[in-house]
């Protein structure tokens, strides 16, 4: 059995100040926008990856879903409690440097990990938490 990622799904509270964070800043291709309902999903990706689809989708993308329970993780989404997302880089500190440049919330300078790896993180606009990590040499 094969078995790969297709898509995973990153939460943000507006797609018109995500969509320039993950585009520009980051170089993901938009691969698709599709709004429904007065709901909207957008598919950014590496194009590196192209079986690989990161959804940008609002924080409960379920037409039934309760005030409360749309107030509740709109919360979460707010405090950084959502999802989160890592990258791999070949250059963590290039890429730190290329973000912050472009005006990116650090939360992490570079900084070797005693678990193997070089990592880094932002907030992107929604407040989700994402990392950029490299393999260490030995």
């Amino acid at each position: 059995m094969d078995i790969k990622l297709s898509q995973c799904f990153i939460a943000i509270d507006d797609h018109d100040k995500a969509l320039p964070f993950y585009r520009d800043v980051l170089g993901l291709e938009v691969r698709n926008d599709v709004g429904y309902g007065g709901m909207r999903w957008v598919t950014v990706g590496a194009p590196s990856q192209p079986d690989v689809d990161i959804v940008l989708e609002s924080p409960l993308a379920d037409p039934n879903a309760s005030p409360a329970d749309r107030e509740a993780v709109a919360e979460l989404l707010a405090k950084g409690h959502l999802r989160g997302v890592i990258f791999m880089t070949d250059d963590c500190d290039a890429t730190f440097e290329r973000i912050s440049a472009a005006g990116g919330e650090v939360l992490q300078e570079p900084i070797d990990q005693p678990y193997g790896v070089r990592d880094c993180a932002f907030r992107d606009p929604s407040g989700n938490m994402v990392r950029f990590r490299q393999p260490r040499t030995q």
